[in-house]
C-alpha cells in the first residue's frame, strides 16, 4: 500500500476551507475553483522543495485570492472589478489572513459552499456530483464513473448546475442559527446521498472513493458542529457500514451477503469509531432517522455472527424508522429482519403491497427471490431473480442473481439432495 503524498494530502484537507473563502470574497464559484487550483499548481511547485507553510489553507487562500484579483483586472473590460474597498483590504502579509479568517468563518464558509452545492434548484444527482466536483475536487472523469454516465454527459452535467447556481442569486451572507440548521439538514442529506451511492458500488473501485470522500465530508462536518446528534448518527452510519467494504465482494468483484461475509475481514478500528459516535449522539436523547438507521448497522457490527444477531431489535429498529420517515425501502428492508424472527412467508406477506412502488427496484426483486427460493416457490423465485436480473445496475449484481438461478437450477436437477 502506497503511502500518501503529504502535499496532495494537505491540498486535499485544504480545499473545502480554500474554495469556501474565496467563493465568500469573489461571489463566483467558477472564479474560486479556478484561483484555488492555480495556488495548488503554485503549491506543488515549491512546497516540495521549500516545505509546506506553517498555515497550508491560508497561504492557498492568500495566493488564489490575488491570483482572482489578477485575473479580474486583466478582464475588467468584459467584467467588474469588485469594489476598490474590497480589493484594498487584500494586505500582503500571510499572517493577515490567518487573522481575518477565523475558526468562526471557516464553518460559516464550507457550510456556505456545501450549501451552495446542494441548492434546493438542483436535482439531487446535480447535487452530488458538484459537491464532488468543487468541495472533493474529484475529476469529471472520476464522478462520471462512479455515477455510469459518459465522461461529456457529466461534464455537463456540472456546467448546468454551476449555471443554475450563479442564475439563482444565492445569498452568500454568514447563516444564522435558524439557517444554519435548515443549511445543515439539506448537506447531510447530500451526504447520505453520496455514501449509499459508493456503499450500492462498493466493488467498484469508484464506488469506494466516493464513499471515503463522504466519511471525511461528514468527519470535518462533526469538527464544525459536534454537538449535533444527527451528524453523529449519520457519520456512524457510513462508518459501521464502510467498515464492511473490504468483505462485501470476493476476487472477481460479485458482491457477499451479510451471512457470507468474513468478519474477521471488517474493519474494526472504523467499528469502534463509528460506535463511539453513536454512543455520544444517543446521549444527547434526541432521537432522528440516521441515529436509527446507525443503531441497526450496530446490531450487525457487535454480533459474532447472523445467527447471533439481534433481528428481533432490528424489525423493531426498522419500525421506528418508518414512523419517521415512511419509506417502501425502508420496509423492503424490515422484511429482510421479519424473514429471521419470523419466516419468509411473513417477510413476503410484508413486502408484497410494495410491489406497484419498487417494481423497477434491483433489490426489491432480489430480496422477493430469495423468499420465495426459501419457501421452494422456485419457478416464482426464478421469475423475480429474471426480473432483477433486467434490472440490475452493473455486471456484478447480475451476476450474484445468476449465482442463485443456478443454485434454483441445480436443485431442481437433484431433487434428493
Amino acid at each position: 500500500m502506497t503511502r500518501p503524498d503529504p502535499v496532495e494530502s494537505a491540498l486535499t484537507a485544504a480545499r473545502p476551507k480554500a474554495i469556501a473563502a474565496l467563493l465568500r470574497h469573489f461571489r463566483d464559484l467558477d472564479l474560486a475553483e479556478e484561483a484555488f487550483q492555480e495556488a495548488c499548481l503554485r503549491a506543488l511547485k515549491t512546497w516540495p522543495e521549500k516545505g509546506a507553510p506553517r498555515d497550508p489553507t491560508a497561504w492557498l487562500i492568500f495566493v488564489g485570492r490575488n491570483v482572482a484579483v489578477d485575473a479580474l483586472r486583466r478582464s475588467r473590460r468584459l467584467a467588474s472589478l469588485p469594489d476598490e474597498d474590497q480589493l484594498s483590504d487584500l494586505d500582503d502579509a500571510e499572517a493577515a489572513v490567518v487573522r481575518q479568517i477565523d475558526e468562526a468563518d471557516y464553518r460559516d464558509d464550507i457550510l456556505r459552499l456545501l450549501f451552495v452545492c446542494c441548492h434546493p434548484d438542483l436535482p439531487a444527482e446535480h447535487q452530488v456530483a458538484l459537491a464532488l466536483r468543487v468541495v472533493s475536487g474529484l475529476s469529471v472523469r472520476q464522478i462520471a464513473r462512479a455515477f455510469l454516465v459518459g465522461e461529456s454527459a457529466m461534464e455537463q452535467r456540472i456546467t448546468r448546475a454551476k449555471g443554475r447556481i450563479a442564475r439563482s442569486g444565492v445569498a452568500f451572507e454568514a447563516p444564522s442559527a435558524i439557517e444554519r440548521t435548515e443549511r445543515l439538514a439539506a448537506v447531510a442529506a447530500m451526504l447520505y446521498l453520496l455514501y449509499n451511492e459508493g456503499y450500492t458500488t462498493a466493488a467498484e473501485p469508484e464506488g469506494r472513493v466516493l464513499a471515503e470522500e463522504a466519511i471525511r465530508l461528514i468527519r470535518l462536518l462533526i469538527r464544525l458542529f459536534p454537538s449535533e446528534p444527527e451528524i453523529m448518527g449519520l457519520a456512524a452510519v457510513m462508518m459501521l457500514g464502510h467498515a464492511r467494504a473490504a468483505a462485501r465482494a470476493d476476487a472477481d468483484g460479485r458482491p457477499i451477503p451479510l451471512d457470507a461475509q468474513d468478519r474477521s475481514r471488517w474493519n474494526r478500528s472504523l467499528i469502534a469509531e463509528g460506535l463511539a459516535l453513536l454512543d455520544k449522539a444517543l446521549r444527547h436523547r434526541r432521537p432522528g432517522p440516521y441515529q436509527i438507521q446507525a443503531a441497526i448497522a450496530a446490531l450487525h457490527a457487535r454480533a459474532p455472527s447472523v445467527e447471533a444477531t439481534d433481528w428481533a431489535e432490528i424489525e423493531l429498529l426498522y419500525g421506528a424508522l418508518e414512523r419517521f420517515e415512511p419509506s417502501p425501502v425502508v420496509r423492503l428492508n424490515r422484511a429482510v429482519a421479519v424473514a429471521r424472527c419470523r419466516g419468509p412467508a411473513a417477510a413476503l406477506e410484508l413486502i408484497a403491497p410494495l410491489e406497484s412502488e419498487l417494481g423497477g427496484y434491483f433489490y426489491f426483486h432480489g430480496t422477493r427471490g430469495t423468499f420465495l427460493m426459501e419457501l421452494g416457490r422456485s419457478a416464482e423465485a426464478q421469475t423475480a431473480f429474471g426480473r432483477a436480473i433486467a434490472l440490475a445496475r452493473n455486471a456484478n449484481e447480475a451476476a450474484h442473481i445468476r449465482s442463485k438461478l443456478d443454485q434454483l437450477m441445480a436443485e431442481a436437477a437433484h431433487p434428493e439432495k
